[in-house]
């Protein structure tokens, strides 16, 4: 069977593909945080239990984990541009499932809205891969920006949507679709492309990127990153609280850590397109992570300095984690491999993340035991960066040979 030949990226206007890519990526956040916001109005509405509650927002990342070794074999069948136009599908019905009233429906458009973004969070490396070889970090950094910035605006407009506007949880949430459904629009004139991702040569079969220490590295600098920002999404408030700022404050600097993690794009990108490899960046900004953490614990009045140096370091790795899908990989189908791969162990470990720190603080009865095994993780982050970061290739699919 012959294997698919990737079209050019000139086969689509450059700009019509960059802003489609832009817009799926602010879908990979913004329908998972824009729910935080309102979840203890949603868990007096069902006279949810805290772990009731909890499962709301380990669901997508479960789905993120389950899912994402499917999607390359998804993309292989009917090719990049229709799995993703497929996520975007899945994601727009799950807002509006979620939104429909029972519990049941809140629940599943849950899931649903977690098996979209894991197709989108795993082919998006891929495509840039074969479209943009030679400016995977610039345009990684442009989507994770874009990322960053829809889930922050999420988070901030959800509340006074629910409140002020009147729409209630399930209106504000319901809101979130418009940028499933604008991100469908400008992605349709991408499906008449029809290249699939290419199946793995007869040379290459066997040769799983599972078995590569390279890919190892990559996912697990991305993974324990993951593991990480995950704790502080769902434990910085409760922190910062426990160590006398008020509520109100917490709240702000939540948002202001979401911003950071956004704003790193600006730098990082361009800073790392003109280095040969990509250690020594690496293994600086998982520093960013410890000194955020180790401040918040010994300076707690200094956090809005901690927070934003937490956000951009956690930033800046994603980005680095989402090129090496590309710049460690020999073409479109083994990015694809790693991409799933580095996904699927990444956020098995973000959703574990949560629940265990929560469970190091009611047997110690602080905050100080769980920011101290964040504080070694981050350590062991720094130390997998320069890994991670050489200019290797993982053999295997696509490779030479």
């Amino acid at each position: 069977m012959p294997r698919h030949r990737p079209l050019p990226a000139r086969a689509a206007p450059t700009a019509l593909l960059l802003a489609g890519i832009l817009l799926i990526a602010a879908n990979l956040r913004a329908p998972v945080t824009g729910l935080a916001p309102v979840l203890a109005t949603i868990q007096a509405s069902f006279g949810l239990g805290t772990a009731q509650a909890g499962l709301l927002t380990t669901l997508p990342l479960l789905a993120f984990a389950l899912l994402s070794p499917v999607a390359p074999l998804l993309a292989r069948r009917i090719g990049l541009e229709r799995a993703l136009f497929a996520a975007l599908v899945l994601i727009a019905g799950g807002v509006a499932l979620r939104s429909a009233g029972p519990l049941g429906c809140l629940y599943g458009g849950t899931a649903v809205i977690g098996a979209g973004i894991a197709l989108g969070n795993v082919l998006l490396p891929s495509l840039l891969k074969r479209d943009f070889p030679t400016r995977i970090t610039a345009v990684t950094s442009a989507y994770a920006l874009t990322m960053g910035v829809a889930a922050a605006t999420a988070s901030a407009t959800v509340f006074p949507l629910a409140t002020g506007a009147g729409l209630g949880w399930a209106g504000a949430l319901a809101a979130i679709v418009v940028l499933p459904l604008t991100a469908l629009v400008v992605w349709w004139p991408q499906l008449a492309r029809r290249a699939a991702l290419p199946a793995p040569g007869a040379a290459a079969r066997g040769r799983s990127v599972w078995r590569s220490a390279l890919a190892w590295q990559v996912t697990l600098f991305m993974g324990l990153n993951s593991f990480i920002y995950y704790v502080m999404i769902g434990w910085l408030p409760s922190v910062l609280t426990g160590s006398g700022h008020s509520a109100a404050e917490a709240g702000s600097l939540h948002g202001v850590m979401q911003l950071a993690s956004a704003f790193s794009g600006l730098l990082v990108g361009p800073v790392v397109q003109r280095l040969r490899d990509q250690r020594m960046a690496a293994f600086g900004v998982s520093l960013l992570l410890s000194a955020g953490i180790l401040g918040l614990m010994r300076e707690p009045g200094w956090a809005l300095l901690w927070v934003a140096c937490f956000g951009f370091g956690s930033g800046a790795c994603l980005i680095l984690s989402l090129s090496f899908m590309g710049l460690r990989t020999h073409g479109p189908a083994q990015a694809a491999a790693l991409s799933g791969m580095a996904q699927s162990v990444g956020y098995l470990l973000a959703a574990a993340g949560p629940p265990l720190v929560g469970l190091l603080h009611d047997l110690s009865g602080g905050w100080h035991l769980p920011l101290a095994v964040c504080l070694v993780l981050t350590l062991v982050i720094a130390g997998l960066g320069p890994l991670a970061g050489r200019d290797l290739r993982v053999p295997g699919e696509d490779a030479p040979g």
